[in-house]
């Protein structure tokens, strides 16, 4: 179906080319789901955008050998690599929210792709949309077709992109992280989805993925790239049960299992920067006596968001996010909170955090009751108390402010040091005790990976002197190699500063590594709160015997 040889892509640059990727070989089959696996930087997205012809300017194919079956991709026309693009090619992107138009119903954004691609009419494109839909799970297709993408799930919303890249029939769909930001029963849903696809329909999957469990659960054959080089390729069961390189070895390591609890993440030692200094950061934070007796106590913890009125006759809607929430996390532990798409976890985050009026309940940290959203003025003391590690380092960042003005900003706002130039150095020795140079302090956000930025935004979270640390699926968006480095980085802080922390995942097995006790969330109730090896050794709802047995994982066979 697809062959690559000796690839090569350059970008152009005033110091000269730079090869994004070098003499990588590949092919795949019909009905092939081929895993392409790696850490950030290794070339994978690259890769699938010179298949498809969308390789970010001025980077070029400066090299090597794309055939289609019996077309030479490399020497088509625009025009001819528009009808190749969407035809014979698809692709299926990360983040489903940003894939569809919102100005667009899933009707529109269906039929006007089907009808770009044949001769159907209107009537006919919808009858096929419908049908599209009903054949990727979707119920009362012929109703929910009518909506727009905000009205959907997160999971719904990937299926909707998996029919939009089906519709044409393409011989071959480029998946480029489609799971990342789904919860484990979503993504079991999809990659379900995509596995009955290549068995049905033949169609060939080049699945770019930092997952390397769902690379085991789906993959038939599995490409190891790094620093923009083919390592390693061959049968899944072949490279990950056996490996031969140890950049392959050491990817495996880092994946945390599911089914035992271990001390440390295991990180290649060539990438773990995380060398923990900043001794004057410690003394710092240790002089300001915030941390190890303070826990947080929510009971009957309901929020209810309120819809728009349709009629002037009726009542606006009510949306039960949180419902009755109780939950105690003790002073100086790690909570795991673990839920589905919509089960409130981030709600939950938003209403401590104050960003979230709850309807009615009460939030207790330590001794001080936490005042509900807008009466939660900026300079009251929780606002200090109560800091967040978000999900996205590459969105949490001010892009146009250096680091050492964001790390700076809390010393300031809150008043801890009057000096600048004292402030400056508090900065600099907190990057040193987060695993980074103090040199960092005058680039820019744009300067550093994924990784380093999360840390970043863990030091400015501690530049705050929090009691409590709120940490949303602070590791989701990295690769395997580099979360494991994150996640040690807050183990250690964790230990040595008595944080509390709230860690809100969707990664079952990250949870189990880092979290001391574990509550389980859906539909905005409790299902079960217990010690984590309780949790995950004997399960009491329902549901949660549901999560484990959905997270991918890999045999134990494979593990070294």
């Amino acid at each position: 179906m697809l062959t690559i040889k000796d690839l090569t892509v350059k970008f152009p640059s005033r110091f000269g080319d730079f090869s994004a990727i070098e003499g990588v070989d590949m092919t795949i089959k019909p009905g092939e789901i081929h895993g392409l696996v790696g850490e950030s930087g290794a070339g994978k997205s690259t890769v699938g955008a010179a298949v498809i012809g969308l390789l970010q300017a001025p980077g070029y194919v400066a090299n090597g050998i794309l055939t289609l079956g019996d077309t030479d991709l490399r020497d088509l026309t625009a025009a001819q690599a528009h009808e190749v693009r969407g035809d014979r090619i698809s692709m299926i992107f990360q983040d489903p929210q940003t894939s569809l138009n919102p100005l667009m119903t899933i009707e529109d954004q269906l039929v006007e792709t089907i009808q770009a691609h044949s001769d159907a009419s209107k009537t006919a494109a919808r009858r096929r949309a419908v049908d599209l839909l009903e054949d990727i799970g979707i119920q009362n297709a012929s109703q929910r077709i009518k909506a727009y993408p905000h009205q959907f799930s997160g999971g719904m919303r990937q299926r909707v992109v998996i029919a939009l890249a089906i519709c044409t029939d393409p011989e071959l769909i480029i998946a480029d992280e489609p799971t990342t930001a789904l919860d484990v029963a979503v993504q079991s849903q999809v990659l379900d989805l995509i596995k009955q696809l290549a068995r049905e329909r033949q169609i060939a999957f080049m699945l770019i993925t930092h997952d390397i469990g769902v690379i085991a659960q789906v993959a038939n054959r599995v490409t190891v790239m790094r620093k923009g080089r083919v390592v390693e390729t061959g049968d899944t069961a072949q490279v990950l049960g056996a490996p031969k390189h140890p950049y392959t070895r050491a990817l495996m390591d880092a994946v945390p299992p599911l089914d035992q609890k271990i001390d440390r993440f295991r990180v290649p030692a060539a990438d773990d920067t995380a060398v923990m200094q900043g001794d004057t950061a410690e003394r710092w934070l240790l002089e300001g006596q915030q941390y190890g007796l303070t826990g947080l106590a929510l009971e009957n913890l309901t929020v209810t968001f309120t819809g728009q009125r349709t009629s002037l006759f009726r009542k606006p809607s009510h949306y039960v996010a949180l419902e009755d929430v109780t939950l105690t996390i003790r002073p100086g532990s790690i909570m795991g909170l673990v839920g589905e798409s919509g089960s409130g976890k981030s709600t939950l985050a938003k209403a401590i955090t104050g960003l979230v009026t709850p309807t009615y309940g009460t939030m207790i940290l330590g001794d001080t009751v936490l005042p509900f959203g807008s009466s939660r003025s900026r300079h009251h003391s929780s606002r200090q108390l109560v800091q967040m590690v978000f999900q996205d380092p590459y969105s949490s960042l001010n892009p146009r402010h250096r680091i050492g003005d964001i790390l700076t900003e809390p010393l300031r706002f809150y008043g801890f040091v009057k000096d600048p130039a004292e402030r400056t150095s508090l900065a600099a020795s907190m990057l040193s005790l987060v695993g980074m140079q103090p040199d960092a302090i005058i680039k820019y956000p744009h300067q550093f990976s994924g990784g380093q930025r999360q840390r970043i935004a863990v030091a400015r979270a501690l530049l705050a002197r929090p009691r409590f640390l709120i940490c949303d699926e602070p590791t989701s968006a990295l690769d395997v190699s580099i979360q494991a480095e994150i996640l040690n980085l807050l183990k250690e802080l964790q230990a040595r500063f008595g944080l509390t922390i709230l860690f809100i995942s969707h990664n079952l097995a990250v949870v189990r590594q880092m979290a001391d006790d574990t509550a389980v969330l859906r539909n905005g109730k409790i299902q079960e709160v217990n010690t984590t090896e309780v949790v995950y050794q004997s399960p009491q709802a329902k549901y949660t015997k549901s999560l484990l047995a959905q997270t991918p994982v890999m045999p134990k066979s494979w593990r070294h």
